[in-house]
C-alpha cells in the first residue's frame, strides 16, 4: 500500500486501459465488513471469483478474502485499478484522499468509481481523479451482512446506463436500493446509514426491561429480537403507515396505552429524531 491511510478502504473497481484483461473485472479495495458483503453479494449474483482483484492493508483480511470468496488478491490499492474497472470505494472518508491518490496513476475514463464513504461527494472524489472515470456514490448499512440492507445511491458523472444497471443488480442482492440525488445522502446517512444502531440499542433496552420485571435475560433476548422482527414484518408487508399499525396494538386504558405514555414522558420520538439529525449533520462534517 502507498499509504497506511488507505487500509480501511473497500474499492471494486474493474480497469478499461486494456480492454481484453480488464473488461468487466471487479476489484475491491479495503476487505473489512461491508468489503466482504459486496464480495459475497456479487459473486450470488453469478459473478466470477476469478473476475475479482481485492486489495488491504491487512494481510490477515487479504488472506481471509481469498479463502473464503476465492478472489484475486493484490499487495497495492493501484495494482487493482491496473487489473479491475468497476472500483467500489467503501472507505473510511478520512482515507479516501490517501486511496484515491494512490489508484490515481492508473484510473482511466473507462473506470467506473463506487464510493461508500459516508460524507465524501462526488464532486470531492472527481477533484482526486486526473481522469474522468465514472463516479457513483452508494450509501449503504449494516444490514447488508444479513441481505436485508437499506441502499441509497446517486449517479453521478459518465456513468452509462448499463453500468447504473449493473452495480444495481449487486446492489439489489444485499437488499433495497433507491436511487436519490447527492444532496439527499447525508440524511440517508442519518437514517438508514446510522439506524440499525438505533434499532439495537432498542433491542438492548427491550431486553433490559424485561430482566427488570423478572424475565430470564435468554428469554428476554428472545422475545425482544422476535417482536422488533415481527414488528418490522408486518411494517412491511402491510403497507400501512407505522401509526396505524401501533393503534392496532392500543387498546385505551389498556397495557400498551400506559407504555406508550412512558415513552412520550421520556421524549422517546424526539430522542430518536435528534438521533437521525444528529447523524446526518455529522456525514456532511466528514465531507468538510
Amino acid at each position: 500500500m502507498k499509504s497506511s491511510a488507505a487500509c480501511n478502504i473497500i474499492v471494486v473497481s474493474i480497469a478499461v486501459r486494456e480492454m481484453k484483461p480488464l473488461h468487466n473485472r471487479i476489484g475491491v479495495i479495503g476487505l473489512g465488513a461491508m468489503g466482504g458483503a459486496l464480495l459475497k453479494g456479487i459473486i450470488g449474483t453469478g459473478a466470477s471469483p476469478e473476475g475479482m482483484i481485492g486489495a488491504d492493508a491487512s494481510e490477515l483480511r487479504l488472506r481471509e478474502a481469498a479463502e473464503r470468496y476465492g478472489i484475486g488478491t493484490a499487495s497495492a490499492n493501484r495494482e487493482v485499478a491496473e487489473k479491475a474497472r468497476l472500483i467500489f470505494l467503501a472507505v473510511k472518508p478520512q482515507d479516501m484522499r490517501a486511496v484515491l491518490q494512490s489508484i490515481d496513476p492508473a484510473v482511466s475514463g473507462e473506470h467506473l468509481l463506487i464510493s461508500v464513504a459516508a460524507g465524501i461527494s462526488i464532486s470531492q472524489i472527481a477533484g482526486l481523479v486526473s481522469e474522468q472515470a465514472g463516479i457513483i456514490r452508494v450509501m449503504p448499512n449494516i444490514c447488508c451482512l444479513a441481505g436485508e440492507g437499506a441502499i441509497a445511491l446517486s449517479r453521478g458523472r459518465n456513468v452509462s446506463d448499463d453500468d447504473l444497471k449493473l452495480v444495481i443488480s449487486w446492489l439489489e442482492s444485499l437488499g433495497i436500493v433507491r436511487i436519490v440525488p447527492e444532496k439527499l445522502l447525508d440524511a440517508v446517512t442519518g437514517l438508514s446509514g446510522s439506524g440499525p444502531a438505533y434499532i439495537f440499542a432498542m433491542i438492548e433496552a427491550l431486553m433490559d426491561g424485561g430482566v427488570l420485571v423478572g424475565l430470564p435475560r435468554d428469554l428476554a433476548r428472545d422475545l425482544a429480537v422476535q417482536t422488533v422482527f415481527g414488528a418490522v414484518k408486518m411494517a412491511r408487508s402491510s403497507g400501512e403507515h407505522p401509526a396505524v399499525l401501533r393503534e392496532m396494538v392500543t387498546s385505551p386504558g389498556g397495557t400498551t396505552a400506559a407504555g406508550l405514555f412512558a415513552l412520550e414522558a421520556g421524549g422517546f420520538r424526539a430522542a430518536v429524531m435528534q438521533a437521525v439529525k444528529a447523524a446526518a449533520i455529522r456525514s456532511g462534517e466528514l465531507g468538510s
